[in-house]
């Protein structure tokens, strides 16, 4: 079977890239497997490319960025994805050509505006599958308006959670397209797992408001009041350093929390420390969560839609907390901090339960979902059971409110052109 992904920029850094790269990996044991980069801004990948996988660039921005076709704004590619602004008259051209010409028998798109392309301009013979790796309540009302126009021509569309599959089948009235959840995968470490005595708690991710790190740093002060001997480390770049700098700085905490700078991969780091901390609040699926406990770290998370609960055990592997409260995140922290017994049982727990996002699960799960579309589209079968009458009215529900909030946004945005 040949598979062919089509990836936003195959050579920058992030959950999506790794995913995809993660996925390409594993599929590539048994099948042809190509990755298709709509842009490319520098000579090599970031991330390590498996060589058994292709990799195409369509427009190289090193080269076309001032491409005459390249000033022009995109047609196909929807004005509302977060993306829009990096698409083009010509991406719309070069993304066409391809799906226009591929011989793959699956295609997976890897973004809402990719997705798009994919169901207008794929051929009907190909098996076309739209990957949502944000939820369906976060795209804007109007982004919204635009797949449900699009989506309906895809085979099917995969989240990356339960929840947020329930979500789409429920919001978005898709008929005849299977939404199934297709969790992320994590490559099997290659360190021996964390011991749980090193006196280090472990973050890792974008430093981003989001992800709620001055949460993290404001709970540690606690932690490190009673136990001064552990450290917080937090790895990754972003638009909050200088605020976190001056936030640990504040709390006189630049003997216990230190900026660590961005790390990949961060299977070496993870294993210097004993528990992992997530703080989002908000968090598609968490891939840093699994990493961590792929690495034998209990993970204390908030428990903010959608990706947490469904990955950790609350008391089991790691501990769940409200989001956005300070004192229940240092209370989880110095629970375990303080129990060293339950630190390294949790932490080997999490190594036996993290064994559900390998390779090998996930990628069995793909293929499966592969085959069933493969045999639908070759027998004429629709890929999913037509929705139930109430779900079809709930989802034209959400549609007509969409519709409302879409045309007061476009209405306010054009009260707001005038006023300039």
């Amino acid at each position: 079977m040949k598979i062919s992904f089509l990836l936003h920029n195959a050579y920058g850094i992030g959950g999506t890239i790794t995913t995809t790269f993660n996925l390409a990996h594993a599929l590539a044991e048994r099948h042809e497997v190509e990755i298709v980069s709509a842009l490319r801004h520098r000579e090599d990948t970031s991330l390590t490319l498996d060589p058994r996988v292709r990799l195409r660039p369509l427009v190289d921005l090193r080269h076309e960025k001032d491409h005459p076709l390249h000033l022009r704004p995109a047609k196909v590619f929807p004005a509302s994805e977060y993306r829009y602004k990096q698409y083009s008259e010509l991406t719309d051209r070069r993304i066409g050509e391809l799906l226009a010409t591929t011989d793959a028998d699956v295609a997976i798109g890897t973004r809402p505006g990719l997705n798009v392309h994919l169901a207008l301009q794929a051929p009907e013979r190909t098996v076309r599958i739209g990957q949502e790796h944000l939820t369906v309540d976060n795209h804007s009302p109007r982004l919204r308006r635009a797949l449900r126009r699009a989506y309906p021509r895809l085979d099917a569309l995969t989240t990356v959670t339960e929840a947020d599959a329930t979500a789409y089948r429920r919001k978005m009235r898709l008929p005849g397209v299977r939404v199934e959840a297709l969790p992320n995968s994590v490559p099997d470490p290659s360190l021996p797992p964390a011991g749980g005595a090193a006196p280090y708690v472990v973050a890792a991710g974008r430093l981003v408001p989001v992800k709620r790190y001055d949460l993290l740093i404001g709970a540690f002060a606690t932690v490190a009041a009673e136990r001064p001997d552990w450290q917080l480390r937090i790895y990754g770049k972003g638009v909050e350093r200088d605020r976190l700098r001056c936030l640990i700085d504040e709390l006189d905490l630049h003997n216990n929390v230190f900026l660590m700078g961005a790390a990949t991969p961060m299977e070496a780091e993870w294993v210097k420390g004993s528990i992992a901390a997530a703080t989002s609040d908000f968090e598609p699926f968490g891939m840093t969560i699994v990493e961590a406990m792929r690495c034998g770290l209990p993970v204390v998370s908030t428990d903010c839609p959608h990706g947490p609960a469904e990955i950790i055990r609350d008391g089991e592997d790691g501990r769940l907390v409200p989001v956005g409260d300070r004192n229940a995140l240092a209370s989880a922290l110095l629970e375990l901090v303080r129990d060293d017994d339950a630190r390294r049982r949790m932490g080997r727990t999490a190594l036996d339960n993290s064994r559900r996002y390998a390779p090998g699960p996930v990628v069995a799960q793909a293929e499966a979902l592969f085959d069933a579309l493969t045999v639908a589209k070759a027998t004429g079968r629709p890929a999913a059971p037509p929705a139930r009458p109430g779900r079809a009215l709930v989802a034209g529900a959400y549609a007509a409110r969409d519709a409302a909030l879409a045309a007061t946004d476009s209405m306010v945005r054009t009260v707001g052109k005038a006023k300039r």
